[in-house]
């Protein structure tokens, strides 16, 4: 029987007074992780919760990090404003240009990545959901809109002001959307373990 691997939830969430998808202008107002038991969350000075973040994941058993999206926002944008700090985190990219969006790129990154961060690999739940649930149902892959076609609540705010959102209010929307990524990566395991990332990919390459 195939081992099921510890899944962590992770999202994050910028400034948007400025221009929350620009990780040249916007720096991290939160992260959150979710695990089994409990969520997280890392807040403050951005180096500060950075390096907080970081310490985490290291002291954490091994296992897959699930984002919504990751490959080509959270992970990429943590990694730019930590080069910012220069910090030197345990997340490894490596683009990979087989990774297409349908948006342009963030910000002053070439495209989408696969990753790993110290012990822990990588999964883009979105990408997981977008190549068979999406087309199939014809439904948007959208957090919110996959998490409702199970049955999960997920929190909402406005997504433009989320720099005027109380810290209460803004650790409670970041928790939500990382236990979501997990808890919906969980829902296809073992069968999703084919989208965690691998950093020896053909045609990946490596940044910084």
């Amino acid at each position: 029987m195939t081992r099921r691997p510890v899944v962590y939830g992770l999202d994050i969430e910028t400034d948007t007074s400025t221009d929350g998808l620009d990780p040249r202008v916007a720096p991290v107002l939160t992260v959150a992780l979710s695990m089994g038991s409990h969520d997280e969350t890392f807040s403050g000075r951005e180096s500060t919760l950075l390096c907080d973040l970081d310490e985490r994941l290291r002291s954490l058993p091994p296992g897959v990090i699930a984002t919504w999206n990751g490959s080509a926002f959270d992970l990429p944008f943590l990694a730019y404003r930590a080069a910012l700090h220069r910090l030197d985190l345990g997340l490894r990219l490596l683009l990979d240009p087989g990774l297409r969006t349908s948006r342009a790129p963030l910000p002053g990154h070439p495209g989408a990545y696969r990753g790993a961060w110290h012990a822990h690999r990588h999964l883009d739940a979105y990408r997981l959901y977008k190549s068979d649930v999406g087309p199939v149902l014809r439904v948007s892959c959208s957090l919110k809109s996959i998490a409702r076609l199970v049955g999960l609540t997920p929190v909402e705010v406005d997504r433009e002001r989320v720099h005027d959102l109380s810290h209460e209010a803004l650790h409670a929307y970041a928790s939500s959307d990382a236990r979501l990524a997990r808890v919906l990566t969980e829902r296809r395991m073992p069968g999703a373990a084919r989208f965690v990332d691998h950093l020896d990919e053909p045609g990946a390459s490596a940044t910084a």
